[in-house]
C-alpha cells in the first residue's frame, strides 16, 4: 500500500470530532490535524512502524490518532483512556469512518498492565504535559507505553527534551527527536487569557536497545 499523501491525510482527519467540554484535570487538549498528520505519516513513511502493524493509542481521547493510524493500513489499533464521555466520541468518530478495526478500552494509562495482558508492535500518544497537574504524568505515559512495545512515539514540549534524554538514558533506551513541531493551542480552559498560544514539541521516538 502507497502511503497516503501528507496533505490528504490531514485533510480527512480535519472531519474527527473533538472535545466539546475538555477537563482541565485530565490535561485535555485535542490533537490538531496537522499535528497528528505530521506525527503519523513520518512513523510510516520514515519507519514503516503503522502499516500492518499491532499499535496502541495511549491516552487515545476521541482517537484522531487511532483515526489516522487506520487511514495508514494499522493492521489493529486499541485506544486507553480515562474518561467515558472521550471514549463516546471516538466511538462515533469511529462509527462515522466506517472503521472495524479499533478497540476501545477505559483505564487509567497508570495501570495499564494490570488490563493489558497484550504487546504490540508501535505505541503513540500525545500524553498530558504534566505541567499544570501530574508533574511528570508524560513520562509515566512513556514508561507504560515501552511496558507494552519495543518502539513508542510521543510529544513533548521542547523545553523538557534534556530532562527526557536523562530518562532514556537511564532506562536504556534509544531515543530520536524525529520531529520539531509548533503545537498551536487554541483557548480552551478558562485561565488562558490569548486566543491560541505556539507552544514548540519534540515527537519523539523511543525505541528498546536490540540485545
Amino acid at each position: 500500500m502507497a502511503c497516503m499523501k501528507l496533505k490528504q491525510l490531514e485533510s480527512n482527519l480535519q472531519q474527527v470530532e473533538e472535545f466539546e467540554n475538555p477537563k482541565i484535570l485530565l490535561e485535555q487538549y485535542p490533537t490538531r490535524p496537522h499535528i497528528a498528520a505530521c506525527m503519523l505519516h513520518t512513523m510510516q513513511a520514515s519507519f514503516g512502524d503503522l502499516e500492518n502493524k499491532h499499535v496502541a493509542d495511549l491516552g487515545c481521547g476521541c482517537g484522531v490518532l487511532s483515526v489516522g493510524a487506520v487511514m495508514l493500513g494499522a493492521g489493529s489499533v486499541t485506544g486507553f483512556d480515562i474518561d467515558m464521555d472521550a471514549l463516546e466520541l471516538f466511538q462515533e468518530n469511529i462509527a462515522e469512518f466506517d472503521i472495524d478495526n479499533v478497540d476501545i478500552v477505559q483505564c487509567d494509562v497508570k495501570h495499564i498492565s494490570d488490563v493489558s495482558g497484550t504487546t504490540f508492535d508501535t505505541v503513540f500518544m500525545n500524553p498530558p504535559f504534566g505541567t499544570k497537574h501530574n508533574k511528570g504524568i508524560d513520562m509515566v505515559f512513556v514508561r507504560k507505553g515501552l511496558d507494552l512495545a519495543n518502539v513508542v512515539y510521543s510529544l513533548h514540549k521542547t523545553s523538557t527534551r534534556e530532562h527526557i534524554q536523562k530518562k532514556a538514558a537511564d532506562w536504556g533506551v534509544d531515543i530520536k527527536v524525529v520531529a520539531e513541531l509548533r503545537y498551536d493551542l487554541p483557548s480552551t480552559y478558562k485561565h488562558h487569557k490569548k486566543s491560541s498560544v505556539d507552544i514548540q514539541v519534540d515527537f519523539i521516538r523511543f525505541s528498546k536497545k536490540k540485545v
